[in-house]
């Protein structure tokens, strides 16, 4: 399972389960909104967008993006 621990003023994270190969990537350009891509290594497709106020509603609403895309 993946733990998120981003926090608003990075402007790009990456997490990976390397047993499932399964990738998440978070960037950000203005650190408000944050686009979420799934994937692998080599290819991925956004998922969603979300805007949060503080790390822990940035890791939550990270988290609820992706659960339905990563089934681990």
């Amino acid at each position: 399972m993946f733990k998120f621990d981003m926090q608003l003023n990075q402007n790009y994270a990456s997490f990976y389960h390397p047993e499932t190969g399964k990738a998440v990537f978070v960037d950000s350009f203005d650190n408000e909104e944050f686009d979420i891509r799934i994937g692998t290594l080599r290819q991925s497709k956004h998922v969603a967008t979300v805007r949060a106020s503080n790390d822990d509603e940035l890791n939550q609403k990270i988290s609820e993006a992706t659960s339905r895309y990563l089934c681990l």
